[in-house]
């Protein structure tokens, strides 16, 4: 019977070839987008995800100088919907790379929604999460935005393993999953009426791992906050909630600061970090191999509302 080899013993036999495939997909499904649409935007969170998916935009589109530097510009502009509750650190680390970058970037903030009476809170720090939809289908209508970028991936969560890599939204930008286009090959069809759009996903097919393996082979930068740090946290129904202006603890809660790092970065109010010593890319490739439990299953309290409370946000447009 053969013993389990530490870690540190399988990361040097990593065969990484596999990600040249999965960047020269998401490449090419980056330049289908732009070719196939008048009016398409990236959305960047600053998230690791979004930072992948634009190091793969910088080289499906730009010209590298040397490294991680390119020159030239994107042919679509960056989009992000803010909550207001977002991580000052990843807002921060958003409007540098952007600058960095020379990029445009269009921020629509859901704080400008409640000022319209679109969006209407039942209390000031209940989370924003799912009143994105409302923002980011204004945004769309504002700009005129016919598909829209994202770097969701089908191992998160099951509504997203069924969704298509070019997947339709109706007028209303409603999801409909029993309304999904075949996607034979590599032949999409990107047909629409006016006032539908659409939603590309290139690293669909990517899994967490795939993503850190990524961003440790090309040193993709990414906010401090994905890598270990202390940081206060109270201990609720089996996660680790971190204590902020718009998430204080609830009486009766210990505050213990604990070694942790955010696994997905999200709105303050529904997004957890998760113990881990992992301070670099290559620690935490080590620490995904072992993981049992998706990213958004250990540390996103929305998507514990109900077995189908991912979907059920999809089909109002969210991402």
């Amino acid at each position: 019977m053969n013993a389990p080899l530490p870690n540190h013993h399988l990361l040097p036999d990593l065969n990484h070839s596999h990600l040249n495939g999965l960047e020269e997909e998401a490449i090419f499904i980056l330049r289908e987008v732009a070719a196939s649409f008048e009016r398409p935007a990236l959305l960047f969170s600053g998230g690791k995800d979004s930072c992948v998916l634009l190091r793969l935009a910088e080289k499906a589109f730009k010209t590298r100088i040397a490294g991680s530097e390119f020159s030239g510009r994107l042919p679509f502009p960056l989009l992000h919907v803010d909550t207001g509750h977002n991580f000052p650190e990843v807002i921060a680390f958003r409007d540098r790379r952007v600058a960095e970058m020379g990029e445009q970037l269009q921020v629509a903030e859901l704080e400008d929604s409640i000022r319209r009476g679109s969006v209407r809170l039942a209390d000031p720090l209940e989370s924003r999460n799912g009143h994105q939809s409302v923002t980011l289908l204004e945004a769309i209508a504002t700009h005129g935005f016919d598909a829209l970028i994202g770097g969701a991936r089908r191992d998160e969560e099951k509504a997203r393993a069924k969704e298509r890599i070019f997947s339709h939204r109706d007028r209303f930008g409603q999801w409909q999953p029993k309304e999904q286009r075949p996607e034979l090959w590599t032949l999409f069809n990107t047909r629409m009426r006016p006032g539908e759009h659409f939603r590309a996903f290139p690293i669909s097919n990517w899994t967490e791992l795939d993503v850190w393996l990524y961003i440790a082979r090309e040193a993709v930068p990414l906010p401090a906050l994905y890598y270990s740090h202390r940081r206060d946290v109270v201990r609720r129904q089996g996660l680790l909630v971190p204590v902020t202006p718009v998430t204080p603890p609830r009486p009766g809660e210990l505050v213990e600061s604990a070694q942790v790092r955010f696994r997905t970065v999200g709105d303050m109010t529904c997004t957890c970090p998760v113990d881990s010593a992992a301070a670099n890319a290559e620690q935490v490739v080590a620490e995904t191999m072992t993981v049992t439990v998706s990213e958004r299953g250990a540390t996103r309290m929305d998507d514990r509302a109900s077995d189908t409370a991912m979907e059920r946000r999809k089909k109002e447009g969210y991402f």
